[in-house]
């Protein structure tokens, strides 16, 4: 699909945007057979995708606000991905705190009919009522346990440490996707795969001229390539207003509020945690979070309105108030500012509106529809959106935009499996056979590693190793030389970043040191030279 800067040529779709909703909008249609072309200003993933709770939730604290058809659509697009992506996403037992017996009836009722109310106490029955709901809501392709409620006794067993003012918890599932970049990464691949007469451009920019042409610019090479189209998906998540305007477009669509995160080292929290999520209302009225991640904590997150997505970081207010939030269930637990390893924020996409609390702003998805200037080519804006809804949503545009083209659908990604997951074993036996195979590829003990980390992909990782001298990097000696090189030669891959924060966990843990960054970047620049 390359071309000449002076050459312009013809893409049915332009996808603007390499968030989880510009992928997912991307593969849907490459297996329509449209020719697309995907352009991001940087990796994929790599912006708000790469910064959620790591979570496909079914959105419990929706019901509140009434929003039922986003909590049926999150609760049975989290079970259908427990089936297609099973090595990427997995089953969490999650614990919601209960303080009292009859707590937040009068502002849950009041919030349910739009009004306001401030709700800092969810009781057993609102709570109980909450979880029954949500289990009715999930039933379709279920896939895990429905909600049971245990005592204040009970509760201490399971969690040591809960404050012992928690008369109750109720307990249900949610599902984890550790590594959401690198299940977006697959989605991609699946789309070229389908269809190679697609392409994707990373680290490029659309900027719209005279007669709808669009110019591609390459931001790491300098390279330009102008192309028309029949419609562009603008799919550029808090940046969906940046991006109309570079199309010469005037939209006022998003106001996206901050989200941060940090990853704590504290033996004691993982430890009471035992592998479950804690989810609960502070006293502030916000809802939290904390489970166990990569051997360490995450906890979560914050909802403030910003400016401008570019000027997203997380502040030391925010870090003092999530390892202070923490005390509100497990008050005995000191969590201090050098525990905390790693954190992150992004910035979410939600329209704009006019409210005095973030959290009252929908989490659901809707459409802007524009045109090119001086065109009829529509520009379809997704507006919204969220990990754990991606693929209804990406459904959704896909099947606007097969209306504007005059094409019929002619398949689903409902039932369709995910980069890794496909042929997962879906038992402990199989998945040590796997492993023990990924053990004789490699000739080396990696197998229930690259399992961890690749699923089913993993063979093609593991005969490359196999084929190496078995090297491993100096910094990550958990990683192989071979591996790494793997990474780069197959995966889009543009820069260290790109395998250090996305295809791999390496700065998830707090790993991504100068030596590592320097040691990868080596490996790609030999990979690059050995292609050429």
């Amino acid at each position: 699909m390359d071309a000449s800067p002076s050459d312009i040529r013809h893409v049915p779709v332009l996808v603007v945007g390499g968030g989880i909703n510009g992928i997912g909008t991307f593969r849907d249609l490459c297996l329509q057979g449209v020719d697309c072309l995907l352009v991001d200003r940087g990796d994929l993933c790599g912006g708000a995708s790469a910064a959620s709770s790591r979570l496909m939730h079914g959105g419990l604290k929706y019901l509140e606000t009434g929003e039922f058809r986003l909590v049926r659509q999150s609760a049975e697009e989290r079970n259908l991905l427990l089936r297609n992506a099973p090595h990427a996403v997995a089953p969490l037992e999650t614990a919601l705190p209960v303080r009292s017996w009859f707590g937040g009836i009068v502002p849950s009722a009041r919030r349910f009919l739009g009004l306001k109310a401030r709700l800092n106490d969810r009781g057993r029955l609102i709570t109980a009522l909450g979880l029954t709901l949500y289990d009715i809501f999930g039933r379709r392709f279920r896939a895990m346990p429905v909600h049971r409620f245990v005592g204040r006794r009970e509760a201490q067993r399971l969690l040591p440490g809960l404050d012992p003012g928690i008369l109750a918890v109720g307990l249900y599932y949610e599902a984890r996707l550790d590594h959401a970049e690198r299940l977006g990464l697959e989605i991609a691949l699946d789309a070229l795969a389908d269809n190679p007469g697609s392409g994707i451009r990373t680290y490029c920019t659309a900027r719209g001229q005279a007669g709808g042409v669009i110019e591609i610019e390459d931001r790491l090479t300098g390279r330009r390539e102008r192309v028309t189209t029949d419609l562009v998906v603008n799919a550029g998540g808090a940046w969906i207003d940046d991006v109309n305007a570079a199309l010469g477009l005037n939209s006022r669509y998003m106001g996206g509020t901050k989200g941060s995160h940090v990853v704590v080292e504290h033996p004691g929290l993982l430890a009471a945690l035992n592998g479950r999520m804690v989810y609960f209302g502070s006293a502030d009225g916000r809802v939290n979070l904390l489970y166990p991640f990569k051997n360490r904590v995450l906890i979560g997150s914050t909802d403030i309105p910003v400016a401008h997505p570019d000027e997203a970081e997380v502040s030391e207010d925010e870090i003092g108030y999530m390892i202070g939030v923490v005390a509100e269930v497990f008050p005995n637990m000191a969590i201090g500012r050098e525990d905390v390893v790693y954190s992150f924020c992004g910035v979410r996409p939600l329209p704009r509106a006019d409210v005095d609390n973030p959290g009252e702003i929908s989490r659901d998805h809707s459409f802007g529809e524009d045109k090119l200037p001086g065109t009829d080519v529509p520009v379809l804006s997704l507006i919204g959106g969220k990990w754990t809804t991606y693929r209804g949503f990406s459904e959704e545009a896909a099947d606007r935009v097969l209306g504007h083209l005059g094409r019929a659908r002619r398949a689903s990604t409902a039932d369709l499996a995910i980069g890794g997951g496909r042929d997962f074993p879906v038992d402990a036996r199989g998945r040590a056979k796997l492993a023990a195979e990924l053990d004789r590829l490699a000739r080396a003990s990696v197998g229930e590693r690259l399992l961890l980390r690749y699923g089913t992909r993993a063979r093609p990782v593991a005969e490359a190793i196999g084929a190496s001298d078995g090297a491993t990097l100096r910094a990550l000696p958990d990683y192989h030389d071979a591996e790494i090189r793997w990474i780069a030669r197959h995966e889009l891959v543009r820069t260290a970043d790109d395998i250090l924060r996305r295809r791999t966990e390496i700065a998830l843990t707090g790993r991504a040191s100068e030596a590592a960054h320097a040691e990868v970047e080596a490996i790609i620049e030999s990979a690059r030279a050995t292609l050429h």
